[in-house]
């Protein structure tokens, strides 16, 4: 049964675009709905959403991936609010390419946001790791790279094949990029509340947390050329911030062996879609990992990062606290902060003190039951 949650008088309303997509998507999209209406109801704000049908059944029925109209359309919304993108019918890279990707990169969303932090009762597979060793952000650039689209086949279907897909980024794109990473470091920290991965004497000289670049210098060496002198050159603007190297190699150990190491990172788009995966098993799984495509000028994107499940479709079985997760993210971009951490509070609640697993089928809560009970702890 959800609690009733005290209401206060509305100053603001939100207007929230929601693609709940595929399979499980509209499931876990609707738990968090269900959250989000209830802290809004709490903290003073509303929200008002229009649904939007792109996905599997759509492409499946229409022929149509998106429509001409998506991204002008969306563009008039605060927020959007995603559940899932994959259908088994739809042969793979066709809704992701012609929906994420180009919403992303159409929507100028330059910004992939994944916090990796364990949460209390959350089974973590690295030995010897609790909450207080995992909490730190990935900062993954969103619109450059091997995902630019920039490359082709010659003589395709021949034993001469060859196929070239070629990494491309400006100053400009990553330059923008750091500055976002640096100014998350002073967001999220502050003098007086130093954070993991300084020194006592980092501490005393001031510093507030630490910044790591993850690249590939010895190899790549035009790509991540350019990263390193841009990243050096506007940590000069951020002397309490301390700076670091990683290449991504060793990034991926670290993150397994010593994750306190870390505060945020920062990356580019194809060695962020792989680190925070592997993040996110770190944390306990996809089923509580959520992730954010960011335009601080613009709309952004809000989605949990598990898939579309196909399987679990229906079953009412499917962990719905990533998408729950990633509404708290929308409501902290679009400054709802208190809000934003009431969720955090209840979500930690929840998973320290009610769920026996984060699996689909294994939480002894069905999905709406674990929105509920989100609701519920919201006080």
């Amino acid at each position: 049964m959800v609690a009733k949650v005290k209401k206060a008088k509305v100053r603001k309303t939100y207007k929230l675009a929601v693609i709940g997509g595929d399979g499980t998507g509209p499931e876990v999209v609707a738990e968090g709905l269900k959250v989000l209406q209830a802290a809004a109801s709490r903290y003073g704000f509303g929200i008002a959403t229009q649904d939007f049908d792109f996905g599997g059944e759509r492409y499946l029925r229409t022929g149509e991936v998106l429509p001409e109209t998506a991204v002008a359309d969306l563009k008039q919304f605060d927020a959007i609010y995603l559940g899932a993108i994959g259908h088994p019918d739809v042969k793979p890279g066709i809704l992701e390419k012609g929906i994420l990707l180009r919403l992303r990169f159409d929507l100028d969303q330059y910004i992939n946001l994944r916090p990796v932090k364990l949460l209390p009762g959350v089974e973590c597979p690295l030995v010897g790791k609790g909450p207080e060793h995992i909490d730190y952000v990935v900062v993954r650039e969103n619109t450059g790279d091997l995902y630019s689209g920039a490359g082709g086949f010659s003589m395709k279907g021949t034993p001469q094949e060859v196929a070239v897909q070629t990494a491309v980024y400006s100053r400009f794109q990553v330059e923008r990029c750091l500055r976002y990473a640096f100014e998350l470091v002073r967001r999220r920290h502050s003098a007086a509340a130093p954070w993991r991965g300084l020194t006592e004497a980092d501490r005393k000289a001031g510093l507030i947390g630490k910044l790591t670049l993850c690249g590939k210098t010895n190899v790549l060496t035009y790509i991540y050329n350019l990263w390193e002198r841009a990243y050096y050159e506007v940590a000069a603007e951020y002397p309490d911030i301390k700076t670091d190297y990683c290449h991504v190699d060793a990034t991926c150990m670290w993150m397994v062996k010593n994750p306190e190491w870390f505060d945020v990172i920062v990356t580019g788009n194809l060695f962020g879609d792989i680190i925070t995966d592997l993040g996110a098993i770190t944390q306990g799984g996809m089923g509580i990992a959520a992730g954010g495509n960011i335009n601080p000028a613009g709309v952004s994107m809000f989605e949990p990062i598990g898939g579309s499940a196909p399987k679990y479709t229906g079953l009412g079985v499917i962990n719905p606290l990533a998408a729950i997760c990633s509404g708290a993210m929308l409501l902290d971009e679009l400054g709802e902060t208190a809000a934003a951490q009431a969720i955090e509070k209840a979500v930690t609640f929840v998973t320290a003190k009610k769920l026996k697993s984060l699996a689909a089928g294994r939480m002894g809560y069905s999905t709406s039951q674990v929105g509920d009970l989100v609701v519920d702890n919201l006080a």
